[in-house]
Parts: structure tokens; sequence; C-alpha cells
């Protein structure tokens, strides 16, 4: 092994390292490979940003967007409606045409496309049937993804086997080469799924084969028992408060539905509406938690705040740290418990420049740059002095605290009563310090001072809370108290079944831009005017601390609101919408331009008279000339993390290579598999690249087996076709993850799957279709020597 070797294999595996970890996202990951091999040497700066203008890549994105025209004129749409009402009712004839139909559509559509096109369509079908979702998304997914096989264009994968044996100088694929092959995996496939199906799919509970409908979608996410009503009193302290300042949603996780008063009913009222005595609101939440929520009003103020300080300030230090450009605080909101419990600090406040925040920081998206007072320990300072998180550290003195923070205005002392019901309470179970942003700086328990105490310290009567905070919150708190059940029956739910208010259930786009940022920054009260109510994810509904969830792909989001805000929502492209309120209607008068668009760039690749990047760009362009859909819409269509991640990628394809990496790797191969003969080498290409769909994106799968795969195949003496097309097969036979492929992920949320449910049905099938390849590959790709 060579130093270039070596090198080369490292990049590949702290590349794989990384993109097992998902600390970072895969396109980084690409462009930091990039910029490694450039910056060691191992390939020209010409050779690092030859990627991007790739046939193979050129042909990925220009696909992209005749697939968006294809789903805008309804083209597609069409088809699946059609071909989906011969379904009938049976669900073993139900997921043949399921597969079949999504199949059809991804050998000329990208897979994940057409999974989010008929997504709505086949959850439709599972209502009319009764038959759960579940039964029925999984065969979707999978459908799309053995469609994908059939053509060169129907997966980026082939496209780029096909881009690497034209690089190398050999005979490369036709574009209905891969279809015979792909054929067998995909009617092999889809007779196993039929069979297996009702054996190996998750069995459905009784509430997910009902027709959703509002009732029952109630039922499905579990809001039945979550609806009561309550009364401000006339002289309540809420009186003449916004929604926002009374914090019943911040404070007590309660969603405020409707607020009647004289006759009159508000839906959906906004964090401005005033509060009036006499008010009667409806709420979803749970009434438990709000009754335990209401006990903290019972704490009493004292004056000792100044004592209480005096003792504490020579047990604790005040720091000013700043959040590094690296950080992983950064964009992320600050949680207070969370930090506690990671740095071993509070945050007493935050400053941006000439702005000192001291109030609701937990609401502050942090910054590069920001600055951090920090009331922490002796030895946590050296801690934090060390840490990569931030760029500086450092004490703070009096004069600083004084005329920067001015926090004595802000810090206060409370007495838990005599026999109080707080007792035994923590701080952390009841979220009162994230709520009203409290921290508690110290403890007073029977002559002893606890300095910063933990959040799960238990409270007891007579203990002393010296708090950072406001003291009008404390107001807040008892206006809380004030607020009378009236009623808290499970059935009373007229409010939900409102002309004008209504449930939707929908779930993020393949290529949202929300996925990976905090609900709480993503505000649907605010921005749409609707209310998150629960979420759904890995086979459970989540309805609690909705505003401290990670939005992720995959997940099924239960939105409660207007109809007409959630018409608007209808039409956002950040969302798919699984129960849509009306009925979406598509203009198809384009929809032969788009088809005849469609056939024209596939009859000039069959003919030869142009290459299939050259005539997709052509495509494409007419797509937008004859306005079956717009610029913006092409631009949207393309997953330009995909194409960053080929281009990215292609560099090391190109330095294993040129540095003799891949001939090293397939010299291992020919050493264990060789003796056994060419077929049992080609297997196991097959197989490796099989399990490393588990872990790596398709794309970058293939540009790194390409180049072991031509070596492996020179040694043996044989053209690299054969091999090439196993591998094709193998790579977008991505069936074991919901991370393998973006279609399996998209299914994830609406049909309750957890990611056991993926190994239980997507091993058997990767083994069918392995096994199918197999058998057919030698009649259709037999061994050839090399010429």
């Amino acid at each position: 092994m060579t130093f270039e070797i070596g090198l080369v294999l490292t990049i590949l595996v702290i590349s794989l390292a990384l993109f097992v970890s998902e600390k970072i996202r895969m396109d980084v990951v690409a462009l930091m490979v990039l910029g490694a091999l450039v910056l060691t040497t191992l390939v020209t700066p010409e050779e690092a940003v030859a990627g991007f203008s790739n046939p193979a890549v050129i042909a990925v994105w220009a696909m992209f967007i005749l697939s968006d025209g294809l789903t805008r004129t309804g083209i597609a749409n069409v088809i699946g409606h059609t071909v989906l009402r011969l379904a009938g009712r049976q669900e073993r004839r139900m997921i043949i045409v399921i597969m079949l139909t999504a199949g059809g559509l991804s050998a000329f559509m990208n897979n994940i496309g057409v999974a989010a096109l008929m997504l709505p369509v086949v959850i439709e079908i599972a209502r009319r049937t009764r038959i759960a979702a579940s039964r029925l998304l999984m065969p979707l997914a999978y459908g799309s993804l053995l469609g994908g096989l059939t053509t060169m264009i129907g997966t980026p994968p082939n496209l780029l086997i096909s881009g690497a044996l034209q690089q190398a100088g050999e005979t490369t694929f036709g574009l209905f080469d891969f279809t015979p092959i792909g054929i067998a995996a995909l009617v092999s496939g889809t007779l196993f799924m039929a069979i297996a199906a009702r054996y190996l799919l998750p069995k459905a509970k009784e509430e997910a084969t009902q027709k959703r409908s509002q009732r029952n979608l109630r039922t499905l996410y579990g809001l039945h028992s979550r609806a009561f009503e309550m009364r401000v009193p006339e002289d309540s302290i809420l009186v003449g408060k916004t929604l926002g300042q009374s914090r019943i949603g911040a404070a007590a996780g309660l969603i405020v539905i409707a607020i009647e008063h004289k006759g009159k009913t508000e839906l959906m009222p906004s964090r401005q509406t005033v509060l009036k005595g006499g008010q009667k609101l409806t709420v979803q939440g749970r009434l438990d938690r709000f009754r335990e929520f209401q006990r903290w009003s019972e704490l009493v103020i004292e004056r000792e705040a100044p004592v209480l300080q005096g003792l504490m300030a020579g047990q604790v230090k005040l720091a000013e740290v700043v959040v590094a450009n690296n950080s992983p605080l950064v964009a992320k909101l600050l949680h207070h418990s969370e930090f506690r419990k990671t740095h071993g600090a509070n945050v007493l406040a935050i400053r941006r420049g000439d702005l000192v925040r001291r109030v609701n920081l937990a609401y502050v998206p942090l910054k590069p740059g920001d600055i951090l007072l920090l009331q922490t320990s002796s030895d946590t300072l050296e801690e934090l002095q060390r840490s990569t998180e931030f760029s500086e550290c450092h004490e703070v003195n009096e004069e600083d605290l004084s005329e920067k923070y001015r926090l004595q205005e802000r810090i206060f002392v409370v007495r838990v009563p005599r026999e109080s019901q707080l007792a035994g309470d923590t701080l952390m179970r009841s979220r009162i310090g994230d709520a009203f942003d409290f921290r508690l700086l110290a403890l007073f328990r029977e002559g002893e001072l606890r300095i910063m105490p933990e959040s799960d310290q238990s409270l007891r009567s007579g203990d002393l809370l010296l708090i950072q905070g406001r003291e009008e919150d404390l107001d807040v708190l008892r206006g809380l108290q004030e607020l009378k059940v009236e009623r808290g029956s499970p059935t009373d739910f007229h409010a939900f079944e409102s002309d004008r208010l209504s449930l939707l259930e929908t779930t993020l786009d393949p290529r949202s831009t929300l996925a990976g940022q905090p609900l709480s920054e993503v505000n649907f009260r605010d921005k749409y005017g609707l209310e998150l109510v629960a979420v759904w994810r890995k086979g459970e509904a989540i309805r609690s601390n909705l505003d401290q969830l990670i939005l992720q792909s995959g997940d099924a989001l239960l939105v409660l609101g207007p109809r007409e805000k959630l018409r608007v929502l209808e039409k956002d492209p950040e969302f798919l919408i699984l129960t849509p309120i009306t009925q979406r209607t598509i203009d198809t008068t384009r929809a032969p331009l788009a088809g005849g668009i469609m056939l024209t760039v596939v009859g000039t690749v069959l003919i030869g008279w142009l290459p299939i990047y050259i005539a997709a760009i052509i495509g494409g362009t007419l797509m937008v000339l004859t306005r079956c859909l717009t610029m913006e819409d092409a631009y949207r269509a393309i997953d330009w993390r995909a194409i960053f991640l080929i281009a990215g990628m292609l560099p090391l394809g190109t330095a294993m290579e040129q540095s003799g990496a891949a001939e090293f790797l397939a010299q291992q191969t020919m050493s264990l598999l060789g003796p056994m003969g060419p077929w049992w080498v080609i297997a196991g290409l097959y197989l490796v690249t099989a399990a490393g769909t588990m872990i790596i994106p398709t794309a970058a799968l293939v540009v790194l087996m390409s180049p072991i795969v031509l070596s492996a195949s020179a040694d043996l003496g044989v053209a690299p076709q054969t091999a090439m097309m196993a591998v094709a097969m193998a790579a977008s036979a991505s069936f074991t993850s919901p991370i393998s492929h973006p279609a399996n992920i998209l299914v994830m949320g609406p049909g309750g799957y957890k990611f056991a449910d993926y190994i239980r049905l997507g091993l058997p099938l990767t083994i069918v279709v392995f096994i199918a390849v197999m058998l057919v590959l030698p009649l259709l790709w037999p061994l050839s020597p090399v010429t």
C-alpha cells in the first residue's frame, strides 16, 4: 500500500463515518471531501470541480425538472388515479396495483416525486376501503424504488453507472438496457410483497383501519380526553392581559381553540387577543398537568434577596462566554434545563452587540458571537475555558454586572409555604423554569445555602428559593390559579366539529426546508394562523412539549385551524397534504404537451440523435417555455443536496482510480472471492453495495463502488458491463432502512412505521431481488472477455 492509497482510504473512511453519524449534512461532507482531495494534491483543481459538469450530474438535475413538469401538468396524477381505480378492495390486489403503478411512473420520473405524488392518493384509497395505510404505504415506497431500476433515467445510480463506463472508455448502457433485469426485479419484488405483506407488514390498530374523518383523526392521535373548558373570573389578574402574556400556552402547554363571550365565538384566537372577565375558553391539553401547574401560585415573595445574594457571592463565579462559529449551540434555542445539565451553568443574560436580553431567553436562537452571561462554579469555569463551543471565556467584574446587565432588578426570593402541595415537586418536572424564564440560583434550607441546586431538586415546605426572573410573572401564575375549569367532559367536541374549524393531517414535502428546524421556530400559530396539536413519529403520537421537538422528514403533523387558513397551508410547497380539506384540482390542459415533450426526449435518445443529458436539458427548457412549469418551479424541483453530493464525491472516485486505491480494494475482493469464480465476485460486489445502502447515500455509494468494480472486472479479464449492472441494481434496491432512501422516510410518519418494520420487510425483499437479479443477469448479460 502506497502513501497515496493510504491517504485516499483515510479520506474515504472519514467521509463514511460522517455519513453514518449524520452530524454534518451529507452534501457538506461531499464538499469537505472535494476540498481535502485538492489540499492533499490527490486531484487537481480542475478534476475536483469536474463533477459539476459531469454529463451524469447534468442528466440527473435535468430529469428532476422533467419529472416535475409531468407532475404539475397532472399527467402522472391522472395515470395514477385511473390505474388505482382498478385496485378493488382486496388488500393483495391493491398492493400489486400500487407497486406496479408506482414502478411504471418511476421508470420515467424521479422516484421520490412519484412517492410524494401517490402518497395522498393511496391514503385516500386506504380510507375508502378501511384498510390501514400502514399496509399500503411501504409497498408504495418499494414500488417506486423498484420501478427506478427499469430505465437509465429512472434513478440517479443508473445514470452514474452509465457515466462511469463512458468515462472509463467502455461501452455504456442505453436507455432501456436496464429494462429486462429491472422488470424482473420489479415483478419478483411485487409478488413477494403481495404474498408476504400480510405476515410482515405492521398489524393495523383498530382505529387505524377506520376512515380518517375528523372524529377518527382525534381518536388516532389520542385527542379525545384532552379538551376542556374554563372561565376567566370577572376580577381575575389576567383581565386586560393578552393570551401571550397570560402564558396559558407556553406555561401550561394548552391550546386555546375558541373564546366565547356574550354570545360571540372567536376561533383560534391570536396571542394578541385580550382576555376579558366572563370569557369561556375551550382548550385542548392535559387537565392534570394544568392542575399541577396551578400549584406554583402558592409561592410567596420574600424580601431576603440581598441577604441571600451576599451569602452566595463568594461561592459562585459569573462569567461571559462567546459562542464560537462552529458551536453546536448555533441556530438552536436555549433550553435552560438542558444547558444546565450539559455545561453546569445557568444562563442569566444574552448580549448581542449593544442589546442585552434578560427575559424570554428560551425564545432566542443563538448566533455566533453571542455573549452569554453565566453563573457557574470555579471548577466548571475552568472546563468552560477549555471548551471548543466558546471562543472566549472570562470572569465578569461587579462594574460590568451593574452597568451592562442590571441583574439586581431581576433577582427575588420566594418561599414554599408550610404544608404546601409543592412539596416533592421540581422545577424540571413542572417546566416552570422554561415557561416563565425562571432560573433557580440558590436554595436556602434549614440554615444551609445550596448554590446552583439541580433542576430536579425536590422542594420542601419552608424552602427559600433565590430566583432570577420577573416578580410580575408570579402574578400571572396567580392568574392561572384563578381560572375556573367548568367542564372537562371528553365528549364535548363542538369546537372541533365547527363548520369553520377543522383538523388536517400533513407531512413534510421531500424537498421541504423545514426538516431539522425546531417546531418553536416554525411557529404555526403566527405564520399560518393554525395550531399544531400532535405529531406522529415512529408509530407513536406525540402531544406534549411539541415546542421542544425538532421536525424530521417523515413526521406526520396534525394541524387545527379555520378552514380558510388550512386551504392556504394546502398550497404551501413545504407540505404534502394527507387529508385535504378541499379536493385539489389540477389543470391538465398541458398534460398532453408535457407527455409529448417526455416522449420526444426518450425518442431522441433511443435513435442516438442526442445524448441523454442534452436531450433532458432541452426537454426541461421546453417544459418552461410551454408553461408546464415556471422557472422558479424548475429550480425548486432540483434536489440540490443530491447534486452537490454527487458532484462532490465524484473527485473521490477519480482519486481512488488514479492513486491505485480502487485496484487495491479490488485485489482484496479478488483474494477473498476470486478463487470461487467471477460470478461469486459479482455477487459479493452486489451484496457489499446492498449493505452499503443502509448507511451511505446511494449516489455516493455508486461513485465509490464504480472504480472498484471496473478494477475487479479488469482483474477477472471480463468486460465490466455485467458487474456494473449488478451494482446499479443493488444501489437502487434500498429497502432495509428508512434512511436508505428519501421515499422510505416519506411514508414513515403517515404509515406509522418504526425502524424495525423496514428491516423486517426490507431484508427479505432485498434477498428476493438479489436472487432474481443473479438468476437473470447471466442470461441477459453473460460474461464476455475483454476485447
